[in-house]
């Protein structure tokens, strides 16, 4: 039970990183606007926060790693 509840919350962490980083390249993000629910929309808007948190954090990590390098 344990294993599949931290395997469904690893899954909607990668997917909310992967939004965050079409979001960054491309400008394309989900239109939390036309949800009428305001308490969803505001769950949703944190969903999407933690995508963003963990591509932040992610470039963090390999910018101080040595096994990552900038290409110019």
């Amino acid at each position: 039970m344990w294993g599949r509840l931290f395997h469904f919350t690893a899954d909607a962490v990668l997917i909310s990183a992967v939004l965050a980083g079409i979001k960054r390249n491309s400008g394309l993000q989900p239109a939390t606007s036309q949800i009428e629910n305001e308490d969803v929309r505001k769950y949703v808007n944190k969903y999407l926060d933690i995508g963003e948190w963990v591509v932040d954090s992610s470039v963090v990590f390999m910018n101080n790693s040595a096994y990552f390098e900038r290409k110019k």
